[in-house]
């Protein structure tokens, strides 16, 4: 059974006296800095001078410096810039300040798990991974609740690692709903397999591939468009409140027959073996040198993919059609 940690169970007090520095101020960097401070906690925020991120978090009401002048004066570090932007950073602004008995902490094992950040045997390294993005994370903990999380310890030099992991779990809200303990290995292989194989990949895959069926079988693009993405947040949202029990009693019995029977066609014991592969890639590294190789020679693959699914007609057809949903937040 799995070990889930709530509000009992961690103590704000090992983060007391201690400075914690908030390296990038994206997505979850924002969350992470804000439900900190608000939490009592001593709080810096780094990012590149002049840039958006630096600019927000001052407008935020927070302290901003450079990395490196943010990890000389924390003794905890949480890195939240982006897994490719993290190996350069680390080893000119991050390490040479990370001194004895400090904290690194991650969102993501990627890096660790990797060897592309490979901290001081003399520090603490835990992972704190809220199961959301940061403005989720951050509007839960304004109305009182939370998001889950992981929590993880790589390196406990201290004694006191995982303590301090709570903590700052709890500072953001989590253990109001709950911290599942695991390990860097476990989170980093489960997430890039859930990424690849359903909650992009695959999702964006089999959106693509039934939108096309419907359009080359003579349907109307924005009629296929409705049916095969725009329906998708409404089954989703029933699957998140109640699971799969709840989506099936909430829709027709013929809609529910459908998915009993044609379900397991669509993925079947071939989908099953390709999952099994893509997890192997996963396992022995062979997806992480690929992705680590990729990014070194500036992207040349993953920006032609990029430029192409961008001109896929599911793109066109769905931008007209949300142009005339008012009630859609305009990204």
């Amino acid at each position: 059974m799995a070990v889930i940690y709530y509000d009992k169970d961690a103590d704000l007090s090992h983060l007391k006296g201690e400075k914690i520095a908030i390296l990038g101020y994206g997505s979850q960097g924002h969350a992470h800095a804000q439900n900190l401070r608000d939490s009592g906690l001593d709080v810096v925020v780094a990012d590149l001078p002049g840039s958006p991120g630096w600019l927000q978090a001052e407008k935020d009401g927070l302290e901003v410096k450079t990395v490196a002048g943010a990890v000389e004066e924390a003794q905890v570090v949480m890195m939240l810039l982006g897994d490719n932007d993290q190996p350069p950073v680390f080893q000119k602004e991050v390490l040479p300040h990370l001194t004895e008995g400090k904290a690194l902490a991650v969102a993501h094992g990627f890096n660790i798990i990797y060897n592309q950040v490979i901290p001081p045997s003399n520090v603490d390294v835990f992972m704190v991974a809220p199961k959301s993005p940061g403005h989720l994370l951050r509007r839960m903990y304004e109305q009182g609740n939370g998001v889950p999380a992981l929590v993880a310890v790589h390196q406990d030099f201290t004694g006191k690692c995982l303590q301090r992991g709570l903590a700052y779990a709890k500072a953001l809200g989590s253990t109001r709903a709950g911290v599942i303990e695991t390990t860097f290995q476990e989170e980093t292989e489960t997430d890039l397999f859930g990424e690849q194989a359903v909650l992009c990949g695959g999702t964006t895959a089999l959106i693509k591939a039934s939108f096309d069926t419907l359009v080359e079988a003579g349907y109307q693009p924005e009629v296929a468009y409705f049916e095969c993405m725009h329906e998708l947040k409404l089954i989703v949202d029933l699957l998140y409140e109640g699971g799969l029990s709840w989506m099936r009693y909430s829709i027709s019995d013929v809609a529910e027959y459908g998915d009993l029977t044609r379900g397991p066609r669509v993925i079947d014991k071939r989908v099953q073996e390709e999952l099994k592969k893509i997890l192997e890639e996963v396992q022995d590294g062979t997806f992480a040198q690929e992705c680590i190789t990729e990014f070194r020679m500036n992207r040349p693959r993953f920006t032609a993919l990029r430029r192409k699914d961008s001109q896929h007609l599911i793109e066109k057809i769905g931008a007209e059609l949300r142009s005339m949903m008012p009630w859609l937040e305009k990204k």
